[in-house]
């Protein structure tokens, strides 16, 4: 959905016609009525009319009587004896010209109350939607300047049309006098004057360097807490992931004796009696019947260094999409390798059947820098050595090229069906006799600490939406950067609507606030239901993230059967986002060893060469160049069900307004 940002109000829309300015006026100021009498429609010297001014700006025709223009809203300054003089909007003083001509003191109409409170009676939705957005200033009594400040205590003239000045200004004399002293500081006032506009709501300023975050934002130094990390858990389908996950659950006392109970029963009823871990994961209807699991399924353990948030990514090829929701949540990942003989070589097939491939690719393109590799199954192949180095050479090659480092990459072998080597080291001789390494607990302690950013401004990608039973809504998904509390101001996008935070759910327990790598659901009000939605971004009102609709690429094209053209359909994905386009425009090709341009506009891209590219989508979303956001900035692209390309937003082409 586009965004909806009010960059002010449209003339069109608002009011009309514009003969909704053209009412009688009725201005008293001294020396302004023996002008009037003076002003007739004929002809001056330079050829125009007395009874009209003309502006210098748009060049539209005004009644002499306006204050400023009726379209580019121009304002006139008063001089006491020669009329109105022009205030250039653009240049913000009066024009040389009109200076020139009149020779005369600049003096401005006084600003009384009643000229506010005229122009409130006159025009209330004008006025309450800020056009001129002022504050009620004070005026002297003896006609001088009323000091008129907007919410950037800058100084303001108001233009307001068929406003009545009162009528206790002074004589002529006493304005000449008056003026003499107004001449000094009204001349330097010029140069800041600054015609009222219409408020903008969702102002874009969206540069960090701006943001300074608030004091109960920045982390606070709680050693006794344990600290976060998001760890998905991805790998082929029928690899062993749910059942690896519920039994680690069920080790660490997350799942009790009484449901896993429960979970073989039914299991062994259904005649799947190996499934009972898998279903403390797995827990709808469908998953269990058909074996496989299709959505992310999330669970939390302590370690002894991290309080873990599980994302049990499903494995089938089909929901890969639904897997994606997973690897863009976390900070690290434990791919998991079935061992058995086939199993592994099936997860290596190119192409798109083999998801081992395509599941560490993705995670890799999210940014995820540590992986755990978990070979499963290791009881099927009876602990062999030899099979796990296999698994090892051939799995670490085609890791490296995907951007790991081996320093980043540890290797478990585990049978999680038999509990070994799961939270203690294994106490098979089989296994133990040749791996000293660390359990799989272990390792998950082993992972660097993950950077959590809350000097940048609010970013949290929804990744689901769940409404509540009050008729409100609630936004799931992981805190990028910043942080959020109660009562707290945000800008839903893409559709621009502001709501207020109603509570705060982490891990789900009520808290009062969270900071960023925080996995939270989000309680939102004031906001209709329909405008939160899975792909979209909670962002700060102040610094909203940008909607795109074209953007340009850094790509490293996949392995792929078939080579990527101009025209080429693809469906293109962003954090939580998925949306249809094409491919628009080749730019350029890269060398993969130096990343400098090799090729100008090339016909085609094949397999494993790296590109810049511009895609156009079908809809709108949210999306920030790469250096400036990372979670907003990292990107892929899928076509037939197999991933053909990841890369990163290097510009944004086309903005949606």
């Amino acid at each position: 959905m586009p965004r909806k940002v009010s960059y002010g109000l449209d003339y069109d829309d608002d009011y009309g016609t514009y003969d909704d300015y053209d009412y009688e006026h009725e201005v008293k100021v001294d020396g302004y009525d023996d002008y009037e009498d003076n002003v007739t429609s004929k002809p001056g010297k330079d050829g125009s009319k007395h009874g009209i001014w003309q502006c210098p700006i748009c060049s539209y025709d005004n009644d002499e009587s306006s204050f400023c223009c009726d379209i580019c809203g121009a304002i006139y300054v008063y001089s006491s004896t020669h009329g109105k003089q022009k205030v250039n909007p653009a240049t913000k003083d009066t024009g040389a010209s009109a200076i020139s001509k009149s020779h005369a003191q600049i003096y401005v109409a006084p600003r009384t109350n009643n000229l506010v409170d005229e122009f409130k009676s006159r025009k209330p939705n004008l006025y309450e939607q800020g056009r001129p957005e002022y504050r009620r200033g004070e005026s002297n009594s003896k006609g001088k300047e009323a000091q008129v400040l907007s919410s950037d205590n800058e100084m303001l003239v108001p233009s307001v049309h068929g406003s009545k000045v009162s009528s206790d200004c002074e004589s002529e004399s006493s304005h000449s006098r008056e003026n003499m002293n107004l001449t000094a500081p009204l001349s330097s006032n010029l140069n800041q004057l600054k015609l009222g506009k219409h408020p903008i709501r969702n102002k874009k300023v969206n540069s960090e360097t701006k943001y300074q975050p608030e004091e109960w934002m920045l982390m606070e130094k709680e050693p006794e807490i344990l600290k976060q990390l998001n760890l998905a858990i991805v790998g082929h389908v029928d690899s062993g992931k749910s059942t690896l996950s519920g039994r680690l659950l069920h080790l660490l006392g997350k799942v009790s004796k009484k449901e896993m109970h429960k979970y073989e029963k039914e299991a062994k009823e259904k005649g799947k009696g190996s499934f009972a871990y898998a279903w403390a994961m797995d827990e709808s209807t469908e998953e269990r019947e058909r074996g496989v699991t299709m959505t992310v399924a999330v669970a939390y353990f302590d370690s002894k260094k991290y309080h873990v948030v599980l994302l049990d990514s499903p494995g089938h090829k089909d929901f890969v999409p639904n897997m994606i929701s997973g690897a863009a949540q976390a900070d690290a990942a434990v791919l998991v390798v079935d061992a058995s003989t086939g199993s592994f070589e099936a997860g290596m097939d190119g192409y798109g059947i083999g998801q081992t491939r395509e599941h560490a690719q993705l995670v890799r393109s999210f940014g995820v820098e540590q992986i755990i590799v978990a070979v499963n199954k290791m009881d099927v192949v009876g602990y062999s050595k030899e099979r796990f180095d296999f698994i090892k050479s051939q799995l670490g090659a085609f890791l490296r090229s995907c951007g790991f480092k081996d320093s980043s990459i540890i290797w478990v072998p585990l049978s999680a069906v038999e509990n070994q080597n799961l939270v203690t080291t294994s106490a098979d001789v089989r296994l133990s006799s040749w791996c000293q390494g660390v359990c799989l607990l272990d390792a998950i302690d082993s992972l660097q600490t993950p950077l959590r950013d809350v000097s940048k401004s609010l970013i949290l990608p929804i990744c689901d939406v769940v409404k509540t039973s009050m008729g409100q809504v609630a936004a799931c998904g992981k805190l990028e950067t910043g942080a959020i509390r109660n009562g707290s101001k945000v800008l839903v996008m893409p559709i621009g609507a502001l709501a207020a935070v109603r509570s705060i759910e982490r891990d789900s327990i009520s808290c009062n606030l969270a900071r960023a790598g925080d996995h939270i659901a989000v309680t939102l009000q004031a906001i209709e239901t329909g405008h939160v939605l899975a792909g979209g971004v909670l962002c700060h009102p102040d610094y909203p993230v940008q909607v795109a609709t074209c953007l340009e690429l850094k790509i490293l094209v996949l392995d792929i059967p078939t080579p990527i053209l101009v025209g080429s359909q693809v469906e293109f994905h962003i954090h939580h986002a998925k949306v249809a386009g094409r491919v628009s425009k080749m730019v350029a090709l890269l060398d993969q060893k130096t990343g400098k341009v090799s090729k100008t506009a090339p016909r085609i891209l094949k397999g494993k060469q790296s590109a810049i590219i511009e895609v156009r989508l079908d809809g709108a979303v949210c999306a920030e160049e790469f250096s400036k956001s990372k979670a907003l900035g990292r990107t892929f692209l899928r076509s037939s069900g197999t991933t053909i390309a990841v890369g990163i937003v290097t510009r944004i082409v086309e903005r949606k307004s």
